[in-house]
């Protein structure tokens, strides 16, 4: 696999014992992977999708942060969120009502 233009990493606030505990994971970040992973499929984008352990902005949760860019998102609780953010990245720009 050649390495992506894009990495999309999302919050699901593991613990180094390897447990969820956080925000991001009880407003269900977990949950929107799947969703990312087909949208960016169905878009044809050149992007790869982890999940990651607590990114300490709790308050801000769920968190995704899109690399190279460094954009840190926040707020990220549901498929609307996601699609500004995707349509967004596609569009070169930053959907600023997310940005953390």
């Amino acid at each position: 696999m050649d390495k992506p233009k894009i990495h999309i990493i999302v919050c699901a606030s593991f613990r180094v014992g390897g447990e969820p505990k956080g925000m991001c994971h009880k407003k269900g970040s977990a949950s929107l992977l799947p969703y990312i992973e087909n949208e960016i499929l169905d878009r044809g984008m050149d992007a790869l999708v982890t999940s990651s352990g607590c990114m300490k902005l709790c308050d801000s949760g769920p968190v995704m942060v899109i690399q190279p860019d460094n954009l840190w998102y926040g707020g990220v609780d549901s498929e609307d969120a996601v699609d500004a953010i995707l349509d967004a990245l596609e569009d070169g720009g930053q959907a600023s009502d997310y940005l953390v």
